[in-house]
């Protein structure tokens, strides 16, 4: 009897053990699990003037996006394709490689005026202008606008628009043909026939001026410039690219039912497409 005691005193305390370790490890299983890194944007802006001659003056005005959980280096080289010479992609790196470009731009064109500066007959402001702006973050994909805005003389500046697309799974820039295989030709032909479907906001003594009246192209190619939502894929043309000017930026939809047959099954997937 004293002997089936203490066992029963033993295997009681052995299990007692083994119940608190199997406690210390699922507390332990639970705290690992981490919660999933809320994706943060972030900006910064810079805008500044100045004065370099009786007729001149020279405005500078910037916009970027921060991305401060984005880290692999691949992937902010080719958010930031267009402004070459960043090391430092945090807030503050930016903000000092946009004074840096701020000084070069005003002494670049300090520089430059020295030879004509005096052929200015009336008061004038010459800008350079860059703006991202955040499309949209869904389904791990980013889709950024890049607006550039200049003036340097004439009867108008100038500006114009490009537009990416990212994914966040993959680290990498977002191609055409990873949405769909559609033949450059059939593409070419529902360019055209959409054409019309968003109003670029052109107006005349008549009216409003539909898009496909102030076409300078025959044919409407695709550009890089796409992007998309849960309808339509969306081609952006700047001014000059495929009309005149006044037509302005021209955005042509593309919806998946007119794609379909021919959109890539796990992009169809990621972005649930009926």
């Amino acid at each position: 009897m004293k002997n089936t005691f203490v066992l029963f005193v033993l295997l009681s305390a052995f299990l007692l053990s083994a119940c608190k370790k199997t406690e210390a490890k699922n507390t332990e299983t639970k705290n690992e699990t981490k919660t999933p890194e809320k994706f943060v944007v972030d900006s910064i802006k810079l805008n500044d003037s100045v004065k370099i001659g009786e007729m001149l003056s020279v405005d500078y005005s910037a916009k970027m996006l921060v991305f401060p959980t984005i880290k692999d280096k691949a992937l902010l080289d080719s958010i930031y394709y267009d402004k070459k010479g960043i090391t430092d992609y945090s807030k503050q790196g930016l903000q000092n490689f946009l004074n840096k470009d701020k000084a070069e731009f005003f002494s670049h064109v300090k520089e430059e005026s020295k030879e004509w500066i005096s052929d200015i007959d009336r008061t004038q402001t010459w800008e350079s202008g860059s703006f991202m702006k955040l499309l949209s973050q869904t389904d791990d994909f980013l889709q950024i606008e890049y607006l550039y805005t200049s003036y340097e003389g004439g009867a108008h500046g100038n500006y114009s628009f490009n537009t990416r697309v990212f994914d966040l799974k993959n680290n990498r820039k977002f191609d055409l043909k990873d949405i769909t295989t559609i033949s450059k030709e059939k593409l070419e032909a529902l360019l055209m026939k959409n054409i019309n479907k968003i109003p670029s906001g052109t107006t005349n003594s008549d009216g409003v001026v539909n898009n496909s009246e102030m076409l300078l192209v025959d044919v409407i190619p695709p550009n890089k410039d796409f992007y998309f939502d849960d309808k339509n894929l969306y081609f952006h043309y700047s001014p000059y690219e495929i009309a005149a000017f006044a037509a302005g930026d021209i955005v042509i939809p593309v919806s998946w039912k007119e794609l379909e047959g021919t959109i890539n099954p796990e992009f169809k997937k990621r972005l649930k497409i009926n």
